[in-house]
């Protein structure tokens, strides 16, 4: 059985080689985007991707990235296991910088897009 987890992806650090850092709950990784690129579908800062032994297999939408993080804490959780998830709240994507700010920070015509995300 394979598993794939979501994560949001925070900035491409290396183009040429399409390398993107993902958060997964709260742990920041370096993953390859280059198969979404394949797909027609490059990832961008602030898409949810599925992740899989490094590489980001498929674009999700942030609610079910979040009802499979959901899940999984779950069904650790019913195994003596904890997941931590970081506190999810509405915050502002800024593509350019890779983080959030506040929703008041997102003004009409800003590069930023308003979704609920993890905090850094």
């Amino acid at each position: 059985m394979c598993l794939a987890i979501p994560g949001r992806v925070v900035e491409l650090v290396d183009e040429v080689n399409r390398i993107a850092t993902v958060d997964v709950a709260g742990v920041r990784r370096n993953v390859s985007v280059g198969l979404l690129d394949a797909e027609g579908d490059g990832a961008e800062p602030g898409d949810w991707v599925l992740i899989h032994v490094g590489f980001a297999i498929s674009k999700v939408d942030e609610r079910e990235a979040l009802a499979t993080l959901r899940g999984l804490r779950q069904g650790l959780a019913a195994r003596g296991t904890e997941l931590s998830l970081p506190e999810l709240r509405p915050t502002c994507f800024d593509p350019v910088r890779g983080r959030g700010g506040s929703p008041s920070s997102c003004r009409p015509g800003s590069p930023g897009r308003c979704r609920s995300t993890s905090s850094p």
